[in-house]
Parts: C-alpha cells; sequence; structure tokens
C-alpha cells in the first residue's frame, strides 16, 4: 500500500483518530473530577489539560528516538484503569497525593523499563491474539451504551438516538462498500460529521458551551499544588502502571500486526519509557497516567493508513485542542449517539484483528483452546459483572476488576502454566488464501 499523503489528507485522517478517542478521553475528568467534588472551574482546566498531554504524550509514543517512543501508529489516551484508584487516593489522602504517586510510578517505569521489557516473551500469539480480542469484545458495550445515548441518559434508546447511531454505522459502511482511497479512509469522520448534522437539524445539539468557552489558555504545571508522595498511593500507582502496560503491550503487538513490523524487546522497552515519561507529564501538569487507546487500533485497521504521520498530526491537534478551550468545545456537542455508531464499527475492527494474530495458532492443540476459553470468559465476564470481585481488597481488585486486565492476566498466567508442545503451526499447515487478482485494489 502506498502510504504517501498529502498534508490535507494527514490532517483529515488525524482529526479522524481525535474524533474517535475524544470522548474516552473528557470522559475519566469528568469522572473524576464528579467524584472529587471539583468546580466547574476545575473541571474545565483538567478536560483541557488532560487534551493537552494526550497529545504530548501521543507524540513522544510516535517519535521513535533511541531512547523512547515505539514508532507505531500509537494514540495515547488516559486509561480507565486508573479511575478508580485516583478516586481512592484523593479521598484517603487528599489530590496533592494523586499526582505525586502518578510522578513516582512514571519514575518507576522508567527506571524498570528493560524489566518490564522481557514482558515480551509472555505474548506469544495464543495469548497477543486473545488479548487483541478481549480488548474489542470489553469495549463493544460502551460502543452499544453509545449508541442508545449513553448509558443513565434520560432519552436512552430512544427512536432518535437509533436513527442516528444506525444511520452514522450505515454510512461508514456504505462508504466502505462503494469508495476508495481517501474518502474511504475518512469514513468514520464523515460519518460523525453527517450524524452531528442530522442530530443539530433534530434539535439535539446545543451550542452554548461553544459559546461560553475561552480561545485560548495554556495550563500552567501544578494547578492543584505540590504533588505530595505517600507509600501506599505510589504502590498502588505502580501497580496500576504495570497494568497498563500489560494492556498497551496488546496494543503494541497489533499495530506492529497490521504495520507489518516485528517487534524486539527493545522496541517494547522504548514504547514502555514513552509511558512512563507520559506518566510524569501527567503527574506535573495535574492530568493522569496515560496509555495506548484501544479504540484507535481498530481505526488504524479500518483506515488501511498505517503511517504514524497520521498520529503524529493527532498529537498536533490534541495540543491545539488543549490551548484551545472554544475550539475543543466543538467536538462537546457530538451526541453520543453519533459516537456511538462510529465506536461500534472501531471495536469490532478490533476483534477481527485478534481473530487475525490466532491465524498462527494451532487450534488442534487443546491447551491453546482452554487459554482461549478461560481468558475470553473472564475478561468478559468481569466486564459484564464488575462486582465479581468486590470482597478482595482494593489493590487486588485493580488487577481483576477490569475485563481487559482480568482476561489478559488469565492468558499470561496459563500460558506459563500449560504444556508449551506445538503450540504455533507449521507453514505448511496454516491453510493458503488465495485471491482472485480481479478482486485486489490498485
Amino acid at each position: 500500500m502506498n502510504q504517501k499523503t498529502g498534508i490535507s489528507k494527514i490532517f483529515s485522517l488525524g482529526l479522524q483518530h481525535v474524533l474517535a478517542m475524544y470522548a474516552g478521553a473528557i470522559l475519566v475528568p469528568i469522572i473524576v473530577g464528579n467524584a472529587l467534588k471539583f468546580s466547574p472551574e476545575q473541571q474545565a482546566f483538567l478536560i483541557s489539560v488532560d487534551l493537552l498531554t494526550c497529545g504530548l504524550a501521543t507524540l513522544l509514543q510516535s517519535w521513535a528516538s533511541k531512547w523512547f517512543g515505539i514508532g507505531l501508529p500509537v494514540v495515547m489516551g488516559t486509561s480507565f484503569v486508573a479511575v478508580s484508584p485516583m478516586i481512592t487516593i484523593g479521598t484517603g489522602y487528599g489530590i496533592h497525593a494523586i499526582y505525586g504517586a502518578i510522578i513516582a510510578a512514571g519514575l518507576f517505569i522508567i527506571l524498570f523499563s528493560k524489566v518490564y521489557g522481557k514482558l515480551l516473551k509472555l505474548f506469544p500469539p495464543v495469548v497477543t491474539g486473545t488479548v487483541v480480542m478481549i480488548i474489542g469484545l470489553s469495549l463493544i458495550p460502551t460502543g452499544i451504551n453509545n449508541m442508545g445515548g449513553g448509558q443513565g441518559s434520560k432519552d436512552f434508546g430512544s427512536p432518535e438516538n437509533l436513527l442516528l447511531s444506525f444511520g452514522v454505522l450505515a454510512l461508514i459502511l456504505i462508504m466502505n462498500r462503494f469508495f476508495k482511497g481517501f474518502l474511504r479512509a475518512i469514513s468514520v469522520l464523515l460519518g460523525i460529521i453527517a450524524g452531528t448534522i442530522a442530530a443539530t437539524v433534530m434539535g439535539k445539539v446545543d451550542f452554548t458551551v461553544v459559546a461560553e468557552a475561552s480561545w485560548f489558555r495554556v495550563p500552567a504545571p501544578f494547578y492543584f499544588g505540590m504533588p505530595a508522595f505517600h507509600i501506599v498511593p505510589v504502590i498502588t500507582m505502580i501497580i496500576v502502571g504495570t497494568v497498563i502496560l500489560v494492556e498497551s503491550t496488546g496494543a503494541f503487538l497489533a499495530l506492529g500486526e497490521m504495520t507489518d513490523r516485528k517487534l524486539t524487546g527493545k522496541d517494547i522497552t522504548n514504547g514502555y519509557r514513552a509511558e512512563g515519561i507520559s506518566f510524569i507529564l501527567g503527574g506535573i501538569f495535574n492530568a493522569f497516567p496515560y496509555s495506548t487507546f484501544s479504540q484507535n487500533v481498530g481505526l488504524v485497521q479500518l483506515a488501511g493508513i498505517k503511517t504514524k504521520k497520521i498520529t503524529i498530526a493527532a498529537g498536533i491537534i490534541l495540543i491545539c485542542l488543549g490551548v484551545l478551550p472554544k475550539i475543543a468545545a466543538l467536538a462537546t456537542i457530538i451526541p453520543t449517539a453519533v459516537f456511538g455508531g462510529a465506536t461500534v464499527v472501531m471495536f469490532g475492527m478490533v476483534v477481527s484483528s485478534g481473530i487475525r494474530m490466532l491465524r498462527n495458532v494451532d487450534f488442534s492443540e487443546n491447551s491453546n483452546l482452554l487459554i482461549i476459553a478461560c481468558s475470553v470468559s473472564l475478561g468478559l465476564g468481569a466486564t459484564v459483572v464488575p462486582d465479581l470481585f468486590h470482597v478482595l481488597p482494593p489493590m487486588l481488585r485493580i488487577l481483576v476488576n477490569d475485563g481487559i486486565i482480568c482476561g489478559s492476566l488469565c492468558a499470561i498466567i496459563l500460558n506459563l502454566l500449560l504444556p508449551k508442545k506445538d503450540r504455533v503451526r507449521a507453514p505448511s499447515d496454516i491453510p493458503v488464501r488465495v485471491v482472485d487478482p480481479a478482486l485486489k485494489e490498485g
């Protein structure tokens, strides 16, 4: 595939990535801010600084230097794994302890990045494919809830919301069926724009937040005061950071598979260092821990444009949104149902990517079947029944209460415990797919 792209195309695809992750990026600050009783002004700051730091973290990860950055089309966002621990720390130790713990965890990840880098051997195809599939399956309920208008919304599942969400979904599918090249690549973006226009006509878009937002503001470091360091919050956040790295590893390997790049331990280590630096930036700017956004992995596959120029553009756009609150507010007017129609496609593509990664696994080997069966079952179970592990201590709940992490840890542990004979099929055993040249795109 020819990956040469013009500036306008790069910007459009970068904006598509931003729109794909925007709802998730602002949801975490809203949840944490509400739980910690932030004022509206503090809440607005939290959202702006989160977007800014998402952009900086994306640039760090996309830039493959000698010491940090994995150099893949990665978009960084706020990790939902950190939400409950941050609220717990803020409630028990104060907001300053949250950012001290985030900074300390970032330093720990950087210092021990080589040790973390050895995790690569724990991810053979049966584990990576299963983890990526669990990521997609765990995200699908969020997409479905968005299609209805957002869980808990007064008009959840209303005919208007369903019309908007399925209309966006249908438009994306139609564009992928009948168009090629650039229009197909930005089908998600065009679907979101068309859905928002339709929602405006239906009277479901309120522009008040845009009118009231300021034009320019540069977030200041340590807005909430200097960080405080306490041993329990620091240990808690280090555990959170480790879990985030496990989650990001699956996304790294999925992107490596999509871009036909075989990742080495050095690559993974550099990716971990970039995430550690992102943690520190999050602590300094009073934001959040950051990780690779799984939903954007699906967008890379769907768009078919796999150059990191696109995610670098997304990082720059996020930085601009972080310092231009009025422009950033434009994205907040997009109805949740419109996002839902688009995210269902992207989350489903993550599942498809995981299935594709399993193609080299020998399914006649019983241990492989057990790994996939148990991991997917526990991952989905923890997602659907999040209170399953409520009796465990808070630090252990961090590890198992999230469906993605629960399923991932199950896959890793079973891979270590079960026999490894004939785990991967020999090339001669892999079915050869014959493609009619007339069906191939130029």
